[in-house]
């Protein structure tokens, strides 16, 4: 209990090589984006500087594309460039079209009337105009555009980690899941930075005279390009497989750490979203994911489990957590959630993950339908004067559905209303939220429990991992001592962490474990 706690900078020393990295990606998305909004925003500045009936619509446009959620926006992309960095650059140009192509267009028609009847009376063509008198007196205006849309993209950029474009985002995201201040912080500070320092920087060119300076001139595309390649050194250093993990799963002892400590696992990694993941796996974009053992899009895809050989995936028996003081306010509670106890096994629990993430039928329907099936549905009682039970749940399908399930289950046998808070995040959200009061109760799984939330040391996860009672025993007594939150019975099914790969490139690479996986890694 006295372990020191780690401070920000500890633990940005001990990620310095992940920090540096994902510093470079991100500085290479910004400017390749920034780039190609360049080649595209000042030729439509200039455009409707001369059409100007036409710079309505055009700014209309590029304004209503930097008003979409930059998620809905990536999210739009996916289906049509897949995952990676090429929809995080197509989705960051856009957020920076507006003040490229508005500050060209005010530079340029700002440009006094009289200059530029006086170059086309000393005999200037069209094209001299522009490019000897109205884009040098536009260039500071032009500029303030670039570094109006460079901040704008170093901020956006940190949303790429969410379709593996990698970036600084992958730290925030990882503490996002995980609350952890450090991590957040560790990933926030240097883009920030970043876009302080960037900032800065073009507010310097801004002022110079380019007329007197030519070799500016030239220079200014030359270190965007430049800085436009930082994004492909780290992919120079990639290995024989890449893998996608989720930010949850690379901050996690049964996950990332314990590969690296347990195995020795060393495999080229990006960060990645559990709503992508499998999908980027099917379709060969990675080798090896990190995922749930009853997750239906393993069928959907093809996908294969490694057997986990030396053990650091515990038990992972779901069950629902509970406040002791909600149990107390309502005394049909406990009764009623325990209607699921050992109903759902391996192969049901894979089921309904499959109509939900692959088939994309609503969880609502899911859970309704097995409860229907097994004779445990009923009508809503419309009596709500008993209290409101408040349900969490994390971020994930079965989370959905095993919480549609507890829903109805105590609309139709109590008295009680029911107030929903689904896709809280990580586990240390729905953790915290539920410590601090703000949900009743929410499903968990034991060894999650065990090790990220008690933290249990080595040798009490080697005595307690025998068995699946053993871990949930532990939990319980653990959760009831040190929270005052109880676990009542387990629902019946295993939902383990696991690395997968697909089933025909594993059986190709004669991969069948982790420990396959490191000796293939470390093969010549």
């Amino acid at each position: 209990m006295n372990e020191h706690q780690q401070t920000l900078l500890e633990f940005m020393q001990q990620q310095a090589d992940k920090l540096a990295v994902q510093t470079l990606q991100h500085i290479g998305l910004t400017f390749i984006s920034l780039i190609i909004a360049v080649l595209v925003g000042l030729p439509l500045g200039i455009f409707i500087a001369r059409k100007q009936q036409l710079s309505g619509s055009v700014l209309g446009v590029a304004g209503i594309l930097q008003t979409i959620p930059s998620i809905a926006l990536l999210g739009f992309m996916i289906p049509v460039l897949g995952i990676g960095p090429k929809p995080a650059i197509v989705a960051l140009l856009l957020y920076a079209l507006l003040p490229i192509i508005r500050n060209t267009y005010t530079g340029i028609t700002g440009v006094d009337a009289s200059v530029k009847e006086a170059a086309t009376a000393m005999g200037m063509s069209k094209w001299q105009v522009l490019f000897k008198v109205e884009l040098p007196l536009a260039m500071p205006v032009i500029l303030a555009g670039i570094r109006t849309a460079t901040v704008i993209n170093v901020g956006v950029a940190t949303l790429a980690s969410y379709i593996a474009a990698g970036g600084l985002g992958e730290f925030i995201f990882g503490g996002i899941s995980l609350n952890n201040t450090n991590m957040i912080l560790a990933g926030a500070i240097p883009a920030a930075l970043l876009a302080v320092i960037f900032d800065f920087l073009l507010s310097r060119v801004q002022r110079l005279n380019f007329k007197k300076i030519k070799a500016g001139t030239y220079a200014m595309p030359a270190l965007l390009l430049l800085l436009s390649s930082l994004y492909f050194v780290p992919n120079a250093y990639g290995g024989k497989l890449t893998a996608g993990f989720t930010p949850e799963f690379m901050g996690r002892q049964d996950g990332n750490l314990g590969l690296e400590s347990k195995y020795g696992l060393k495999i080229h990694t990006i960060v990645i979203s559990d709503a992508v993941m499998y999908k980027a796996a099917y379709e060969k974009q990675l080798d090896v994911i990190s995922g749930y053992s009853t997750d239906g899009r393993l069928k959907a895809y093809g996908l294969v489990v490694l057997v986990d050989d030396k053990g650091i995936f515990p038990p992972y028996y779901a069950a629902p957590v509970v406040r002791e003081d909600a149990l107390r306010k309502f005394p049909e509670l406990e009764k009623t959630l325990n209607l699921l106890a050992g109903k759902i096994n391996d192969s049901v629990m894979t089921d309904l993950n499959y109509r939900t993430d692959y088939l994309h039928q609503s969880p609502e329907r899911v859970a309704k339908d097995f409860l229907v099936n097994h004779k445990l549905w009923k009508p809503a009682q419309n009596n709500s004067n008993a209290g409101i039970v408040r349900i969490g749940s994390k971020i994930f399908g079965e989370q959905y559905i095993l919480a549609n399930m507890y829903s109805m289950l105590i609309r139709g046998y109590t008295n009680y209303e029911v107030s929903t808070k689904t896709g809280l995040g990580g586990t240390k959200i729905c953790f915290d939220a539920l410590t601090n009061d703000q949900i009743d109760f929410y499903p968990e799984y034991t060894g999650t429990g065990l090790l990220a939330i008690l933290q249990a040391s080595s040798k009490t996860i080697n005595e307690v991992t025998q068995n699946k009672d053993s871990t949930y025993n532990y939990v319980q007594r653990e959760f009831k001592t040190r929270y005052q939150l109880k676990w009542l019975k387990p629902i019946g099914f295993n939902n383990a962490y696991a690395l997968m790969m697909r089933e025909q490139q594993a059986k190709g690479l004669n991969i069948k474990t982790i420990s396959n996986l490191k000796r293939y890694l470390n093969s010549k």
